[in-house]
C-alpha cells in the first residue's frame, strides 16, 4: 500500500510537465520568442565583437583584435568621470525632483476641490508626451535663450544682466528640461495612486484629532510607497540614457560640464568614429544599468511583499 502510495506521489508532478510540453501554446510562441532573441542577440553580439577589434570608421580596412584594450582606454578617458559624475548627477537631481514635487503636486491636487481641476491635471501631465528633441529646443530658444528668452526677459525686467544658462549652467539646465519632462510621468502615477487611497481611514483620522499634515505622514506617504518605487524604478532605467536633451542644447559642453555617458559615447562612435570603443562604453553602460534595473526591482519586489 505504501508502495502504491509512493508511485502516486512520485508520478502526479510529472504529469504536469508533459502536459505543458504537449500544449500547442509552445509552437504558437516559439517563433515570436525566438524573433525577440535574435532581434537582442544578434546587435548584442555585434557589440561584443566590435567591443574587441580596434575598428576605427577612418580606416575600416586595420580590424585587429585587441582585447580588453577598448574598455582600459574607455575607462581612462579624460571624459569617462566628468561623464559618470554628470549622469549620476543627472539621475539623482531628475529623481529627487519628480518624487518630491510629485508626491506634493498630487496631494494638493487631491486635497482641494476647485473649479478647472481636470483642465489643471491634464495640463500638467502633457509635458510627459512632447518629444524630447522639442521639448529641449522650446527651452532652449525660447526659455533660456539669453537675448530672446523668456528669462532674459525677467532679468531685464527688474534691471538685471540676463543669464547664458546653457553656458554657465549647462549641467543644471539639463536638469531642468529634462525633470520638466518627466514630473508628469510622476505626478501622473501618484495621482492615480492618491485617488485609491481609502476616504475612511482619512475620516476616522480626522475625527481622531489628527491635522492635514499628521494625515499626509502617516497615512498617504505609506499608501504611496510602492508608487513612488515604481516611479523610481522606471524614471532611472530611462534617465540613464539622456541623450537627445544634451545633443539639442549644450552638446556636452562646455567641455566636459553637461556630457554623460550616453552622449560620451555618441562623442566616441560618430565624432571621433572609433566604434571600437564607443561599443566597449556601450557594454559598460549596458553593465551599470542592468546593475541599477536588478536593484531596484529587488527594492520594489522587497516592498509589495512586506505588509502595508
Amino acid at each position: 500500500m505504501n508502495t502504491n502510495t509512493a508511485q502516486v506521489q512520485t508520478a502526479v508532478p510529472d504529469k504536469p510537465r508533459k502536459n505543458r510540453l504537449a500544449n500547442p501554446g509552445w509552437f504558437l510562441v516559439s517563433p515570436s520568442v525566438a524573433l525577440l532573441l535574435l532581434w537582442m542577440i544578434v546587435p548584442l553580439g555585434m557589440t561584443l565583437y566590435f567591443s574587441l577589434i580596434r575598428y576605427n570608421l577612418l580606416y575600416p580596412g586595420e580590424n585587429q583584435f585587441v582585447g580588453l584594450e577598448n574598455f582600459t582606454y574607455f575607462v581612462t578617458d579624460s571624459g569617462f568621470l566628468p561623464g559618470a559624475t554628470n549622469t549620476l548627477l543627472l539621475v539623482g537631481s531628475v529623481l529627487l525632483i519628480s518624487v518630491v514635487f510629485g508626491v506634493l503636486i498630487s496631494a494638493l491636487l487631491e486635497a482641494s476641490e476647485f473649479f478647472g481641476r481636470g483642465l489643471v491635471r491634464v495640463l500638467l501631465i502633457s509635458p510627459f508626451f512632447i518629444m524630447p528633441t522639442v521639448g529641449a529646443l522650446i527651452w532652449k530658444n525660447l526659455i533660456f535663450h539669453p537675448v530672446s528668452g523668456i528669462l532674459a526677459a525677467v532679468w531685464k525686467l527688474f534691471g538685471a544682466e540676463p543669464v547664458d544658462w546653457l553656458a554657465h549652467y549647462p549641467l543644471l539646465s539639463i536638469i531642468i528640461i529634462v525633470s520638466w519632462q518627466w514630473l508628469p510621468f510622476a505626478i501622473l502615477l501618484l495621482m492615480t495612486a492618491m485617488q485609491s487611497l481609502d476616504q475612511e481611514q482619512k475620516e476616522a483620522a480626522r475625527l481622531d484629532g489628527a491635522g492635514a499634515i499628521a494625515i499626509f505622514w502617516h497615512l498617504t506617504l505609506p499608501h504611496l510607497a510602492r508608487p513612488i518605487a515604481v516611479v523610481v524604478m522606471i524614471e532611472t532605467i530611462f534617465l540613464l540614457s539622456v541623450f537627445a536633451e544634451i545633443f539639442t542644447t549644450t552638446n556636452g559642453g562646455p567641455g566636459y560640464a553637461s556630457t554623460n555617458l550616453a552622449y560620451l559615447i555618441y562623442n566616441q562612435a560618430l565624432v571621433q568614429f572609433d566604434v571600437g570603443m564607443a561599443s566597449a562604453g556601450g557594454l559598460i553602460a549596458v553593465v551599470i544599468a542592468n546593475i541599477a534595473a536588478i536593484i531596484l526591482v529587488r527594492m520594489i519586489g522587497k516592498n509589495l511583499t512586506d505588509k502595508p
